[in-house]
């Protein structure tokens, strides 16, 4: 499928959107405090994130070696009335690495605010009563306090598919008219366990979905921050993304925010073309793909990458590794000879500049300065089948470590055998990144974020 810059959905449709936050906020990046007064390292931040990569290398390549990399094919659905767009922030306020945003549930609507990950199918957050629950920044979900709030049995279809969502077999609670309990647990040993459960979703003002499922975690541990929990938008019945296809259709956008303040971020669903900030603006695509080893994650094909206009002198086979969209991952991973190949192009250009630094946690390649004192920094193109590119300024290039360090912003996937690649949410920052799911493409479009 040859790619073009194009508009996606050109049908006339309503529009609202939701906005995206950075999990941690306007805050400096190497010594960060939460609203619950733990101070939080983003080094700690990175190496607790190092744990998802190796998670997501472990699913890829151990399940099948057979697996591979073919065109995603959904069936086209028909264009819906109405799309819908809320508010999406950095996270790090709240000791993520990610994004949250706030959404609306049960009755009377309360809000809470929820981490966004592309690479989870499940959405759940922490309930009242809480056997054991993180802090977070919001009161916690009473479900006896929500006229529409509903536990789902063992016998539902939506208890049935709770394995595939979570990587766990549901139980059946005897003593609680055989309720669905769900696991789900996470590569950094984290999990939520509780009810499998229904109530009303409000994503903005008269923008509702009666019966939405998730979790209502009375158990939950691990590396959260203080959000309330986890909106899931893989490809998944039980999905949020999902969930919501019948009524908007299988199509999403985002625009990550940066820590800074200024442009805020933003999580669209439906309609694209009257869902982003600029309804002129063309993406450039490429095609979704698929992998068995991992049906629900969202795959594309990179083909090469360049410094400062010059190409890497790798192999193309170097690039033919399954590569994944992922937002809960913060620094973008590339196979071994691909990244030692960039780290070497990169470094040979900045240190005729900058005095290098030492590594700083999993990074590399680090120099003395800050991003705002360091005004000439290589551009890095990345480049997709097709005509879709990410080109990559200083801000998505470095990141800041340490008071007066500032990195390259990649690594290495870490091994030089069953490699994978992986898009961080860092090199996604002020893009717009569309998921046409019903028609198997992504999207790129620069300045996204308003």
């Amino acid at each position: 499928m040859q790619c073009a810059e194009t508009h996606l959905l050109p049908h006339k449709q309503s529009s609202i959107r939701l906005d995206v936050y950075h999990a941690h906020g306007p805050a400096t990046s190497h010594n960060l405090t939460s609203k619950h007064k733990t101070p939080i390292f983003f080094s700690d931040v990175l190496l607790r994130n190092e744990e998802r990569v190796k998670a997501l290398h472990s699913r890829l390549v151990n399940k099948s070696s057979s697996s591979s990399l073919v065109a995603s094919k959904k069936a086209g659905v028909p264009t819906k009335l109405k799309s819908i767009s809320i508010p999406l922030n950095p996270a790090l306020s709240i000791g993520s690495g990610n994004y949250y945003v706030k959404i609306g549930l049960g009755t009377p609507t309360k809000y809470y605010t929820m981490i966004l990950d592309t690479g989870s199918s499940f959405c759940w957050l922490q309930c009242r009563p809480c056997i054991s629950c993180h802090t977070q920044v919001d009161p916690l979900f009473d479900p006896s306090k929500s006229k529409t709030y509903k536990t789902l049995s063992c016998h539902t279809s939506q208890c049935s598919s709770v394995k595939d969502a979570t990587f766990n077999n549901p139980s059946c609670d005897a003593k609680s008219s055989n309720a669905c309990e769900y696991t789900a647990s996470y590569s950094d040993t984290s999990q939520s366990q509780g009810y499998l459960s229904q109530d009303l979703l409000t994503l903005a003002p008269f923008q509702t979905l009666p019966g939405f499922v998730y979790g209502c975690g009375k158990n939950n541990l691990g590396m959260f921050g203080t959000s309330d929990g986890i909106i899931g938008l893989a490809q998944h019945q039980l999905s949020m993304l999902s969930q919501l296809s019948p009524k908007y259709g299988s199509v999403f956008s985002y625009c990550l925010p940066t820590v800074s303040p200024g442009r805020g971020g933003f999580l669209s669903i439906g309609n694209l073309s009257l869902a982003m900030p600029n309804i002129s603006t063309a993406y450039k695509l490429t095609p979704m793909l698929s992998d068995s080893a991992a049906p629900n994650l969202y795959f594309l094909r990179l083909t090469a990458i360049t410094v400062a206009g010059r190409r890497l002198e790798v192999s193309p086979a170097s690039y033919r590794v399954p590569t994944v969209m992922d937002t809960g991952t913060i620094i973008t991973r590339l196979p071994e000879s691909v990244y030692t190949a960039l780290r070497e192009a990169f470094v040979n250009i900045m240190s005729k500049r900058y005095a290098q630094a030492p590594a700083y946690s999993i990074l590399d390649a680090c120099f003395k300065g800050s991003l705002h004192n360091m005004p000439v920094v290589p551009e890095i193109q990345m480049i997709f089948r097709g005509a879709a590119n990410l080109t990559l300024k200083t801000p998505n290039v470095l990141i800041d470590g340490v008071k007066g360090i500032t990195c390259l912003a990649f690594a290495s996937s870490g091994s030089t055998t069953n490699q994978i690649a992986i898009i961080g949410n860092h090199q996604q920052q002020t893009f717009s990144v569309a998921y046409d799911v019903s028609n198997s493409r992504i999207g790129f479009a620069a300045d996204g974020c308003r």
